[in-house]
């Protein structure tokens, strides 16, 4: 699969089978999040991996979602610099995890599995589960698994609605 392809494919899987994922698998789809560019080569981030039954439990507790705890992987991306702006005015941390975070949604699909972020959740409640220390902070979190379901392509805005050239302009 090509990663036009890999990109068409993926959407947001939201029931997954009981089915684990294969360690190789998920070092793959980590790996595929190590290697992901982050603001000066900082690599200012983490990757906590929850894959005991009860955390799962607890994280979809922690975010109101109670499909997360059926996926039989969750990843939290920690930026361990939050506070860290950019010259352009803007913090590091999110954009690096979101980096990270979707080289691992397109290595999970290349590997037939499924994600979904996950942004809705509590901060405090997470990080205590996760032990992620005070100087850090979890940006997103990515259920993963095989999909029990199926979904057709996602509706999405056409390109000339997104996209301008030289300038701004508001379609």
């Amino acid at each position: 699969m090509d990663v036009y392809e890999t990109i068409s494919n993926r959407y947001s899987v939201r029931s997954y089978q009981d089915r684990p994922v294969e360690q190789e698998a998920l070092e793959r789809i980590l790996n595929a999040g190590r290697l992901a560019p982050s603001a000066t080569n900082k690599q200012a981030r983490k990757f906590v991996v929850a894959r005991e039954p009860e955390l799962r439990k607890a994280l979809a507790k922690a975010a109101d979602q109670a499909f997360i705890a059926q996926a039989p992987v969750i990843i939290a991306a920690v930026s361990t610099d939050p506070e860290r702006v950019m010259h352009c005015g803007i913090p590091s941390g999110p954009v690096d995890c979101a980096i990270a975070l979707d080289h691992m949604t397109l290595s999970a699909v290349a590997e037939g599995l499924g994600t979904c972020w996950i942004g809705h959740f509590d901060q405090d409640a997470c990080c205590e589960l996760l032990g992620v220390p005070p100087t850090g902070k979890i940006v997103e979190m990515l259920a993963l698994g095989y999909p029990a379901d199926s979904l057709g392509a996602k509706s999405r805005k056409l390109l000339k609605e997104v996209v301008s050239y030289e300038t701004f302009k508001d379609s």
